[in-house]
């Protein structure tokens, strides 16, 4: 995100560039797992999670609001609910259901924003992934009573263009997948982007594997400004839904979160 000014935003292209790197571990209590072992057994899970979930249908709903000093909306908003489905060729696309005009009056969107919302909040971290990641093991938590296993997330090099998590996950002690993430996305940026830190809850959907399905943000964003601008900070407040899911073919949807109406006059986004 940027602070709106006069400027004009350039607008890249990604490029997805694996970087070597090595994995930080503590040493484990006796008895415990050893840490590159989980690491090598949820970032296989993890690719097994990727690659199903790419077989599924789901909503997503999106609501970011700009809040005074106050922590009250103060009327900027942005919202967008999508529908990620299949054409007729069966290729994924995204079907926007509901979007009105874009009200941010602080800040404006960029195109980093949205590479984070697709692929950085609803963070997956495979066994392709885990070499451009520098990861530390915290020791054992527990997310909603459900025993993890805790680990710091950066990434060991970053390549212009790409997007990066950088924070902490949780990972479920028996299924080996993550259930939390808390962190940011990461990039090579200029001072006037900054990025909120979020939270995003998996839950399990199919009785195998953990899908996202919740994330929020509320962040003041510091912009440090330059000669023409002064600096400033931005307190903005998001909710991410990913709901009722459905792998392709299948009779029943797995609904989890508020139903959205197909109505474009009457979207369910709660704040």
């Amino acid at each position: 995100m940027t602070v709106r000014t006069l400027l004009p935003i350039i607008f890249g292209a990604a490029v997805f560039m694996a970087v070597p790197g090595t994995i930080v571990a503590q040493t484990p209590p006796p008895g415990s797992l050893d840490p590159d072992e989980i690491i090598r057994k949820f970032a296989a899970k993890e690719a097994e999670f990727r690659k199903a979930r790419e077989n599924y249908t789901y909503r997503q709903v999106v609501k970011m609001e700009e809040l005074d000093s106050s922590g009250r909306p103060d009327g900027g908003s942005w919202e967008i609910t999508s529908d990620i489905i299949f054409g007729p060729d069966k290729q994924r696309t995204e079907k926007v259901i509901y979007a009105p005009v874009v009200s941010l009056k602080h800040i404006t969107l960029d195109p980093q924003d949205e590479q984070d919302l697709r692929s950085v909040q609803p963070f997956v971290l495979t066994s392709e992934d885990v070499g451009k990641y520098d990861i530390q093991y915290l020791g054992k938590d527990k997310v909603d009573e459900i025993p993890c296993y805790q680990f710091a997330v950066k990434p060991k090099k970053m390549v212009k263009n790409e997007r990066y998590f950088q924070g902490t996950i949780w990972v479920d002690d028996r299924d080996f997948q993550i259930v939390k993430t808390y962190g940011k996305g990461v990039g090579i940026t200029s001072k006037d982007h900054q990025f909120p830190n979020f939270t995003t809850y998996r839950e399990q959907v199919d009785g195998k594997y953990w899908f996202p399905t919740y994330t929020s943000a509320d962040d003041t964003l510091q912009f440090p400004g330059s000669g023409r601008t002064p600096p400033m900070s931005q307190r903005i407040h998001m909710v991410v839904r990913y709901q009722n899911y459905k792998r392709f073919g299948a009779e029943e949807k797995i609904i989890y979160g508020d139903t959205v109406s197909d109505s474009a006059s009457n979207p369910a986004i709660k704040k």
